[in-house]
């Protein structure tokens, strides 16, 4: 008996051990789960065990950093102040950009039902600020004794849509970091892009925060690299662009590899026996079975 329960004890602790070295990564929070990019998405995440909450930022008129997937409000899943919906022909007219927040805070983003994810819990929510996001999660956090959580902070830009949809890259990058330095929470950032512009100057003037480069095509890796220029903290690829052998050249180069976005247990032990630095996720309620199965 008391050999048993030392070797349920040992177990248990190699366990905890892999899964703080492993990171589950919270994909806007929760989003298979709750309205994505709100703080109540990013609170549940926590609660689910995530050690990476996933966050995309977009710039107001009056220059606030507003979490958002788009720089627009997305005709998928918000609805108008007024409670009417947005077409697919009109989302881009609600554009962030050329709103001040007060504003953008009376859209809802949380009531409509998502096609995509049918099993979100719905109410009514609003497309919070990023400061006001960080200052929730550090309080529930300190409250529930909980560890503190690493950000990675994803720059949402259009392609040709600098003063249009979005600032430059320097003026949306400083506009990040002004709110990540306040704070003190550098050592627990990362910015993560598939806009390397942004990354670029984030390396040239805060070189000693993380980076993450997104990869959504099927493209070599030693080219992304060297587009990018320098070896970033992350490769983040979709998932279905990984293979072992990616995985192997990425942590020849000192990087951590981290695909997205795995919506089953299935592909997550199949990624985990790759041997992934972690993974993105819509469902983290999905992990921790998983990972007690390898």
């Amino acid at each position: 008996m008391k050999k048993n329960i030392l070797f349920l004890a040992a177990m248990m602790l190699a366990f905890q051990s892999q899964a703080q070295k492993f990171d589950l990564q919270g994909q806007r929070g929760a989003r298979g789960i709750m309205p994505e990019n709100t703080i109540p998405g990013m609170i549940k995440a926590l609660e689910l065990g995530v050690n990476t909450l996933i966050m995309n930022a977009v710039i107001s008129k009056d220059k606030q950093v507003v979490l958002s997937q788009e720089p627009y409000f997305n005709s998928e899943i918000s609805l108008k102040p007024d409670g009417k919906e947005i077409s697919l022909k009109d989302q881009k007219k609600h554009n962030i950009y050329k709103m001040d927040y007060e504003q953008v805070k009376k859209y809802d983003v949380g009531s409509k039902v998502h096609n995509r994810f049918p099993g979100q819990q719905k109410f009514k929510v609003y497309k919070p600020l990023l400061e006001e996001t960080i200052d929730s999660v550090e309080n529930y956090v300190k409250e529930n004794r909980l560890p503190k959580p690493n950000y990675s902070i994803e720059t949402k830009t259009i392609p040709k849509g600098d003063n249009e949809f979005q600032p430059e890259p320097a003026e949306f990058v400083d506009l990040i970091m002004a709110i990540v330095k306040a704070r003190k929470i550098e050592k627990r950032v990362t910015i993560q892009s598939f806009d390397v512009r942004t990354l670029q100057y984030l390396h040239e003037h805060y070189p000693k925060i993380k980076t993450a480069l997104l990869i959504d095509e099927k493209e070599d890796f030693e080219n992304n690299i060297q587009e990018l220029g320098f070896n970033p903290t992350v490769y983040s690829p979709y998932s279905v662009l990984v293979g072992k052998g990616l995985v192997d050249r990425c942590h020849a180069a000192g990087i951590k590899i981290i695909p997205w976005t795995i919506n089953s247990t299935k592909q997550m032990k199949y990624l985990i026996g790759l041997g992934v630095d972690g993974i993105v996720t819509d469902y983290p309620n999905l992990f921790k079975a998983e990972l007690l199965e390898q």
